[in-house]
Protein backbone atom coordinates (compact mmCIF):
# COMPACT_ATOMS: atom_id res chain seq x y z
CA UNK A 1 0.00 0.00 0.00
CA UNK A 2 2.53 2.28 1.17
CA UNK A 3 6.43 2.50 -0.23
CA UNK A 4 8.12 4.29 2.15
CA UNK A 5 11.32 4.68 0.65
CA UNK A 6 9.42 6.48 -1.69
CA UNK A 7 8.26 9.33 0.58
CA UNK A 8 8.73 12.55 1.36
CA UNK A 9 11.66 13.31 3.76
CA UNK A 10 9.17 15.73 4.99
CA UNK A 11 6.88 13.00 6.55
CA UNK A 12 9.26 11.58 8.71
CA UNK A 13 9.58 14.85 10.59
CA UNK A 14 6.04 16.19 10.05
CA UNK A 15 4.16 12.78 11.13
CA UNK A 16 5.53 12.64 15.09
CA UNK A 17 4.94 16.22 15.37
CA UNK A 18 0.90 15.74 13.54
CA UNK A 19 0.10 12.97 15.87
CA UNK A 20 1.49 14.56 19.13
CA UNK A 21 -0.80 17.57 18.28
CA UNK A 22 -3.70 15.34 17.30
CA UNK A 23 -3.61 13.11 20.27
CA UNK A 24 -3.26 16.09 22.39
CA UNK A 25 -6.41 17.22 21.45
CA UNK A 26 -7.83 13.54 21.49
CA UNK A 27 -6.00 13.46 25.55
CA UNK A 28 -8.23 16.84 26.53
CA UNK A 29 -11.30 16.52 24.49
CA UNK A 30 -11.55 12.62 24.19
CA UNK A 31 -11.75 12.73 20.54
CA UNK A 32 -10.18 15.04 17.27
CA UNK A 33 -7.38 13.24 17.01
CA UNK A 34 -8.17 12.23 12.85
CA UNK A 35 -10.03 15.62 12.09
CA UNK A 36 -6.61 16.82 13.33
CA UNK A 37 -4.42 14.66 11.35
CA UNK A 38 -5.30 13.20 8.46
CA UNK A 39 -6.16 16.95 6.56
CA UNK A 40 -2.05 17.75 7.55
CA UNK A 41 -0.82 14.00 6.63
CA UNK A 42 -2.60 13.82 3.81
CA UNK A 43 -0.62 16.02 1.92
CA UNK A 44 1.72 12.89 2.18
CA UNK A 45 -0.03 9.75 2.29
CA UNK A 46 -3.29 8.56 0.82
CA UNK A 47 -6.40 8.84 3.08
CA UNK A 48 -7.09 5.43 2.13
CA UNK A 49 -3.83 4.31 4.29
CA UNK A 50 -4.52 7.39 6.65
CA UNK A 51 -8.19 6.42 7.69
CA UNK A 52 -7.30 2.44 8.42
CA UNK A 53 -4.15 3.92 10.32
CA UNK A 54 -5.61 6.41 12.23
CA UNK A 55 -8.94 3.68 13.49
CA UNK A 56 -5.93 1.80 14.99
CA UNK A 57 -4.51 4.13 16.93
CA UNK A 58 -7.84 5.50 17.71
CA UNK A 59 -9.49 2.61 18.97
CA UNK A 60 -5.93 2.17 21.60
CA UNK A 61 -6.57 5.45 22.69
CA UNK A 62 -10.05 5.55 23.07
CA UNK A 63 -9.71 2.24 25.22
CA UNK A 64 -6.79 4.11 27.27
CA UNK A 65 -8.96 7.37 27.72
CA UNK A 66 -12.31 5.86 28.78
CA UNK A 67 -11.14 3.14 30.80
CA UNK A 68 -9.54 6.11 33.16
CA UNK A 69 -13.19 7.60 33.53
CA UNK A 70 -15.56 4.83 32.64
CA UNK A 71 -17.82 6.16 35.64
CA UNK A 72 -18.22 9.73 33.66
CA UNK A 73 -19.89 7.78 30.79
CA UNK A 74 -23.54 8.52 30.07
CA UNK A 75 -25.23 4.93 28.91
CA UNK A 76 -28.28 6.62 28.38
CA UNK A 77 -26.67 8.30 25.58
CA UNK A 78 -24.18 5.56 24.12
CA UNK A 79 -27.79 3.50 23.70
CA UNK A 80 -29.66 6.45 22.02
CA UNK A 81 -27.13 6.69 19.35
CA UNK A 82 -25.04 3.84 18.91
CA UNK A 83 -28.14 2.41 16.79
CA UNK A 84 -27.88 4.96 14.08
CA UNK A 85 -24.05 4.87 14.25
CA UNK A 86 -23.73 1.50 13.02
CA UNK A 87 -26.27 2.59 10.03
CA UNK A 88 -23.84 5.38 9.40
CA UNK A 89 -20.98 2.74 9.35
CA UNK A 90 -22.62 0.31 6.12
CA UNK A 91 -23.48 4.18 4.32
CA UNK A 92 -19.42 5.09 4.47
CA UNK A 93 -18.35 1.74 4.36
CA UNK A 94 -20.12 1.33 0.76
CA UNK A 95 -18.17 5.06 -0.43
CA UNK A 96 -14.46 4.85 0.85
CA UNK A 97 -13.20 2.13 -1.36
CA UNK A 98 -15.11 4.19 -5.19
CA UNK A 99 -14.09 7.60 -4.52
CA UNK A 100 -11.34 9.60 -6.15
CA UNK A 101 -8.77 10.43 -3.59
CA UNK A 102 -8.64 13.71 -4.60
CA UNK A 103 -12.57 14.37 -3.72
CA UNK A 104 -12.18 12.82 -0.16
CA UNK A 105 -9.21 15.28 -0.08
CA UNK A 106 -11.98 18.07 -0.64
CA UNK A 107 -14.69 17.28 1.10
CA UNK A 108 -12.77 16.64 4.21
CA UNK A 109 -10.81 19.80 4.09
CA UNK A 110 -14.62 21.34 3.73
CA UNK A 111 -15.75 19.36 6.77
CA UNK A 112 -12.88 19.95 9.02
CA UNK A 113 -13.62 23.90 7.83
CA UNK A 114 -16.71 24.00 8.52
CA UNK A 115 -17.11 21.85 11.89
CA UNK A 116 -14.20 24.37 13.52
CA UNK A 117 -15.91 27.41 12.70
CA UNK A 118 -19.34 26.43 14.45
CA UNK A 119 -17.24 25.19 17.51
CA UNK A 120 -15.36 28.25 17.49
CA UNK A 121 -18.68 29.77 16.98
CA UNK A 122 -20.67 28.56 18.96
CA UNK A 123 -19.03 27.03 22.49
CA UNK A 124 -21.94 26.42 24.45
CA UNK A 125 -25.37 25.46 23.32
CA UNK A 126 -27.47 27.08 26.17
CA UNK A 127 -30.63 24.78 25.95
CA UNK A 128 -30.79 20.70 25.61
CA UNK A 129 -31.49 19.42 22.75
CA UNK A 130 -34.14 16.39 21.54
CA UNK A 131 -33.03 13.00 21.49
CA UNK A 132 -34.41 13.11 18.31
CA UNK A 133 -31.05 14.66 17.15
CA UNK A 134 -29.45 11.81 17.76
CA UNK A 135 -30.55 10.33 14.40
CA UNK A 136 -29.42 12.25 11.88
CA UNK A 137 -25.85 12.68 14.10
CA UNK A 138 -25.31 9.25 14.49
CA UNK A 139 -25.83 8.90 11.20
CA UNK A 140 -24.33 11.31 9.56
CA UNK A 141 -21.58 10.86 12.46
CA UNK A 142 -21.23 7.40 11.82
CA UNK A 143 -20.75 7.58 7.66
CA UNK A 144 -18.19 10.11 8.15
CA UNK A 145 -16.30 8.33 10.48
CA UNK A 146 -16.03 5.42 8.14
CA UNK A 147 -15.48 7.69 5.39
CA UNK A 148 -12.97 10.02 7.12
CA UNK A 149 -12.16 8.50 10.27
CA UNK A 150 -13.42 11.93 12.21
CA UNK A 151 -16.61 11.20 13.27
CA UNK A 152 -15.71 13.02 16.87
CA UNK A 153 -16.36 16.10 16.10
CA UNK A 154 -20.30 15.42 15.24
CA UNK A 155 -20.81 12.66 18.82
CA UNK A 156 -19.45 15.36 20.89
CA UNK A 157 -21.63 18.54 19.11
CA UNK A 158 -24.44 16.16 19.86
CA UNK A 159 -23.62 15.20 23.48
CA UNK A 160 -22.32 18.72 24.32
CA UNK A 161 -26.01 19.60 23.19
CA UNK A 162 -27.66 16.55 25.59
CA UNK A 163 -24.52 16.48 28.61
CA UNK A 164 -23.32 19.66 30.77
CA UNK A 165 -20.73 17.93 32.43
CA UNK A 166 -16.92 18.02 30.19
CA UNK A 167 -16.38 14.77 32.24
CA UNK A 168 -18.83 13.19 31.45
CA UNK A 169 -19.01 14.64 27.29
CA UNK A 170 -15.21 13.69 27.19
CA UNK A 171 -15.87 10.12 28.35
CA UNK A 172 -19.11 9.44 26.47
CA UNK A 173 -17.40 10.84 23.22
CA UNK A 174 -14.09 8.20 23.97
CA UNK A 175 -16.18 5.46 24.32
CA UNK A 176 -18.15 6.09 20.78
CA UNK A 177 -14.75 6.74 19.33
CA UNK A 178 -13.59 3.36 20.55
CA UNK A 179 -16.86 1.90 19.63
CA UNK A 180 -16.12 3.61 16.12
CA UNK A 181 -12.72 2.62 15.36
CA UNK A 182 -13.44 -1.06 16.40
CA UNK A 183 -16.29 -1.23 14.45
CA UNK A 184 -14.02 0.57 11.34
CA UNK A 185 -11.66 -1.61 11.75
CA UNK A 186 -13.68 -4.61 11.33
CA UNK A 187 -15.12 -2.88 7.95
CA UNK A 188 -11.83 -2.02 6.68
CA UNK A 189 -10.07 -5.77 7.41
CA UNK A 190 -13.41 -7.04 5.35
CA UNK A 191 -12.75 -4.57 2.30
CA UNK A 192 -9.21 -5.64 2.17
CA UNK A 193 -8.33 -1.63 3.44
CA UNK A 194 -6.53 -2.97 6.60
CA UNK A 195 -4.63 -6.29 5.48
CA UNK A 196 -1.57 -4.53 4.74
CA UNK A 197 2.05 -4.64 6.54
CA UNK A 198 2.68 -0.86 6.11
CA UNK A 199 -0.37 -0.20 8.47
CA UNK A 200 1.00 -2.11 11.42
CA UNK A 201 4.62 -0.56 10.76
CA UNK A 202 2.50 2.77 10.52
CA UNK A 203 1.07 2.17 14.06
CA UNK A 204 4.17 1.08 15.69
CA UNK A 205 6.39 4.39 14.44
CA UNK A 206 3.80 6.02 15.80
CA UNK A 207 2.44 4.53 19.01
CA UNK A 208 5.10 6.51 21.11
CA UNK A 209 3.84 10.07 19.91
CA UNK A 210 0.44 8.74 20.44
CA UNK A 211 1.44 8.54 24.43
CA UNK A 212 3.52 11.70 24.62
CA UNK A 213 0.09 13.56 22.72
CA UNK A 214 -2.50 11.86 25.45
CA UNK A 215 -0.23 12.53 28.66
CA UNK A 216 -0.16 16.28 27.62
CA UNK A 217 -3.84 16.70 26.61
CA UNK A 218 -4.78 15.00 30.04
CA UNK A 219 -2.77 17.90 31.61
CA UNK A 220 -4.64 20.37 29.50
CA UNK A 221 -7.91 18.84 30.06
CA UNK A 222 -7.62 20.01 33.87
CA UNK A 223 -7.33 23.61 33.46
CA UNK A 224 -9.82 24.50 30.23
CA UNK A 225 -12.89 25.21 30.31
CA UNK A 226 -16.01 23.33 27.80
CA UNK A 227 -16.34 26.61 25.84
CA UNK A 228 -12.20 26.65 25.50
CA UNK A 229 -11.76 23.31 24.84
CA UNK A 230 -14.70 23.62 21.66
CA UNK A 231 -12.46 27.10 20.73
CA UNK A 232 -9.00 25.39 20.74
CA UNK A 233 -9.85 22.52 18.62
CA UNK A 234 -12.32 24.19 16.32
CA UNK A 235 -9.61 26.59 15.19
CA UNK A 236 -7.42 23.56 14.68
CA UNK A 237 -9.82 22.54 12.39
CA UNK A 238 -10.24 25.16 10.61
CA UNK A 239 -6.61 25.60 9.99
CA UNK A 240 -5.85 22.01 8.68
CA UNK A 241 -9.07 21.93 6.73
CA UNK A 242 -7.91 25.29 5.08
CA UNK A 243 -4.51 23.84 4.35
CA UNK A 244 -5.83 20.92 2.77
CA UNK A 245 -8.24 22.65 0.23
CA UNK A 246 -5.50 24.82 -0.95
CA UNK A 247 -2.99 22.06 -1.54
CA UNK A 248 -5.68 20.36 -3.85
CA UNK A 249 -6.28 23.74 -5.55
CA UNK A 250 -2.45 24.62 -6.61
CA UNK A 251 -2.33 20.92 -7.19
CA UNK A 252 -5.25 21.21 -10.04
Amino acid sequence: MIDFAQASPWLFLVAPLVIILGYTVFGLSGFGSTAITVPILAHFLPISYLVPLMALLDLASALLVGGKSREHVSKAELRTILPFIFIGFIIGGTVLVGVPDKWLRIALGIFAAVVGIYSILNPTLHSTISRLWAIPAGIVGGAVATIFGAGGPIFATYLAGRLRDKNEIRSTASTLISISAFSRAIVYAVSGLLLHLSLFIGMVAMAPFVWIGLGIGRRIHVGLSQEQMRRVVGAILVVTGTSLLLRVALQS
